[in-house]
């Protein structure tokens, strides 16, 4: 039998990723943290960056590839993210 699916927030997500963007610590120590698996890390900062390519992609917003369920949690994950970097660098 296999383990359960566990849906992890969208803020997680975000703020991992972010992490793992800056670089400061390494993937399996944030993911030893988080308590997620490393390659999920690497999957979530993919997407971040993906994200922010699809971002400034038609220089209007959002790209218009992203199908609309994509295109609401992809928002809410930069809306996330916003409020973790004004969190933490102020």
């Amino acid at each position: 039998m296999g383990k359960k699916q566990v849906r992890h927030s969208a803020e997680l997500q975000g703020t991992v990723a972010l992490e793992s963007l800056k670089g400061l610590k390494m993937v399996n120590e944030l993911a030893s943290q988080n308590q997620v698996h490393p390659t999920q890390i690497s999957q979530w900062k993919r997407q971040v960056q993906g994200g922010a390519t699809d971002l400034f992609a038609n220089g209007r917003g959002m790209g218009t590839q992203m199908r609309s369920q994509e295109h609401s949690e992809f928002r809410q994950t930069l809306q996330q993210i916003k409020r973790y970097i004004i969190k933490h660098t102020t």
